[in-house]
């Protein structure tokens, strides 16, 4: 399948902009068709739900009632925001196993002219189609400019790979999904041992001394396995590491550049589609010197190979001068 239900969310025309471009740009392609549903609205993020159940889900199941609305051939609902795929596939399940909640959420819906079955739509993040639709192979055929000497740190986030009600992740705790997908642009993928771990979401307004040592543990661990980047998947993700780590700095004494980008955006580059339409330098832990490094590595090794395999001159043969475009002294020209 090649079309996909598409909901964006609201980061994607904001902090999550160079998400929304990349992975635009990235999934055309690829040949994946992302169809936009009409009318969509903000899935209530985090804080919604511990705040009230029914509104809560009947808010973001008015996105999977809108969907359902929406298929023309079964096509799944794809998000490329952990939080919102997140919230949207809990709804569909919660619904599913608490009868009296999907009651009370298409009382809700009703009002507005709409009904939700639970299961009615498929719920799937972008990074799970790319590795299990279109293939790592697919991925390596549109390399162009392989991420060669790039030293990336996969981070997946706490929303992601759990909890997994339609079982998607084969290790919850320990996923390698985005780790295969970067190796296969070529880059260097340092073994992150944090990938799953929390990045502190809002709780640097509501607790800033704890968010600000959550995010400190991701980048010194980062910073610990001599990474270049982080790379993940989630608009809140990206925008919380990078937006506070001068403050992180300011708090711990620490001196923390850590670039924050988004997958596709790497993506993107290993395509060789133009970085500044990818998004690349509008982070505020700039990555444009970092990616600098892409084949540097593979170039000095070109360099050493060629000084090794030169020819050397005879021995025997007397010391001559010679011009620059001469065989030297006792070697036959070519």
């Amino acid at each position: 399948m090649s079309r996909y239900l598409y909901y964006p969310g609201c980061s994607m025309d904001g902090s999550g902009r160079a998400y929304g471009e990349s992975l635009t740009a990235v999934c055309e392609k690829l040949g994946l068709t992302l169809a936009e549903i009409d009318d969509w609205n903000c899935c209530g993020a985090t804080e919604y739900v511990g705040v009230s159940l029914s509104p809560a889900y009947s808010l973001i199941a008015r996105n999977l009632a809108i969907a359902s609305k929406a298929k023309t051939d079964g096509e799944p609902l794809v998000a490329a925001c952990s939080a919102c795929y997140l919230n949207l596939a809990k709804a569909d399940s919660y619904m599913k196993e608490r009868p009296q909640l999907g009651e009370r959420v298409n009382v809700a819906l009703n009002a507005g002219g709409l009904h939700y079955d639970p299961g009615a739509v498929e719920i799937r993040h972008l990074l799970e189609v790319i590795m299990n639709d279109v293939g790592l192979d697919q991925v390596r055929a549109n390399v162009v400019k392989p991420l060669a000497g790039l030293r990336v740190a996969p981070y997946l986030g706490c929303m992601l790979p759990r909890p997994d009600p339609d079982h998607r992740w084969k290790n919850h705790e320990r996923p390698d999904d985005l780790d295969r997908l970067l190796e296969a642009l070529g880059a260097d993928v340092v073994d992150f041992p944090l990938k799953t771990e929390c990045c502190g979401g809002h709780m640097t307004q509501i607790a800033p001394k704890v968010g600000l040592e959550l995010i400190k543990r991701l980048v010194d661990e980062a910073e610990h396995h001599l990474a270049d980047m982080m790379v993940t998947v989630c608009p809140m993700c990206q925008i919380n590491i990078d937006a506070y780590q001068g403050e992180m700095n300011a708090e711990f004494h620490t001196k923390h550049k850590m670039p924050i980008v988004f997958f596709t955006q790497l993506m993107g580059v290993a395509f060789g589609l133009d970085q500044k339409k990818m998004g690349i330098g509008r982070e505020l832990t700039d990555a444009r010197p970092a990616l600098k490094k892409i084949g540097k590595e593979l170039q000095a090794v070109a360099v050493e190979a060629g000084a090794a395999h030169r020819p050397r001159p005879d021995k025997r043969a007397l010391p001559m001068p010679r011009m620059d475009d001469e065989a030297p002294a006792g070697e036959a020209r070519q």
